[in-house]
């Protein structure tokens, strides 16, 4: 079983993290009044150090959306993304490659990227977009962030990301938590790239509930809980614990 991350006590976890953007309705009857989530885009970029692979993080201008939190380069698919085919393939791959130019400064080929998760977030998230996840080998470029919607960038383990988020330094939203927590798993970009080209995309459509100690949770299909939003039923587990406080995952279903 995969067990991540440390809740704190109460005392203390007033005010640590923002970990709201799913918004405050637990409700599965929602999803039939819910209006379709914006299709989006996201390229995560990684390159090989000596102490393992390193992953870009860019960080919001806290004035806009997700405002404050450390993602990837990403964002909206553009109609003019997409081939007069309408394939959703490229279309979510052009975005991905268009929005890591704009927002690093990087120029990248669509075609070497490697899909390995779709997110669709609950029908409460104010926010909401359904994004294709892809992972490249970075080039040689130099990182030129656009200064309007990113305001800073850094190279880092995935595993020092995840620990910086566990101290309160970074805000993480869940789907790049559990991102790069499945990176901490692998030792090189080419494992990293090995393996996710080596199985088919996941696909994540998330459910957040409250336990019946009120702390809220990101439940994925396989969880016990999943299918009747309930998180305290027992039995299977994949899913991220998120008080204010800290995450912590939990993962007895699928492999990472």
């Amino acid at each position: 079983m995969a067990d991540i991350g440390t809740e704190l006590p109460e005392n203390q976890q007033e005010h640590k993290h923002k970990n709201d953007m799913y918004g405050d309705v637990d409700n599965p009857a929602a999803i039939e009044d819910a209006p379709p989530a914006v299709p989006a885009a996201t390229v995560v970029l990684l390159r090989d150090t000596g102490r393992g692979p390193e992953v870009l993080m860019l960080r919001k201008n806290s004035r806009i959306a997700f405002g404050g939190m450390w993602v990837f380069p990403g964002g909206r698919i553009d109609p003019e993304d997409y081939p007069e085919d309408g394939n959703k393939d490229v279309g979510a791959r052009n975005a991905a490659a268009r929005e890591a130019q704009e927002e690093a400064g990087v120029e990248l080929d669509p075609q070497d990227f490697v899909w390995f998760a779709h997110w669709t977030p609950p029908p409460s998230t104010p926010k909401r977009f359904a994004t294709w996840f892809f992972a490249a080998r970075a080039g040689e470029d130099a990182i030129r962030i656009d200064g309007g919607e990113i305001e800073d960038h850094r190279w880092i383990r995935p595993g020092d990301a995840l620990a910086k988020h566990a101290e309160g330094e970074i805000d993480l939203v869940p789907p790049t938590w559990v991102t790069l927590y499945h990176l901490s798993q692998r030792q090189s970009v080419a494992a990293v790239l090995g393996h996710f080209a080596g199985r088919e995309a996941r696909v994540y459509q998330t459910r957040v509930v409250k336990r019946a100690d009120g702390v809220r949770v990101a439940m994925w299909t396989g969880d016990a809980g999943y299918d009747d939003w309930n998180a305290d039923l027992e039995g299977p587990r994949h899913r991220l614990n998120m008080p204010a406080g800290g995450f912590s995952f939990e993962n007895t279903v699928v492999d990472y």
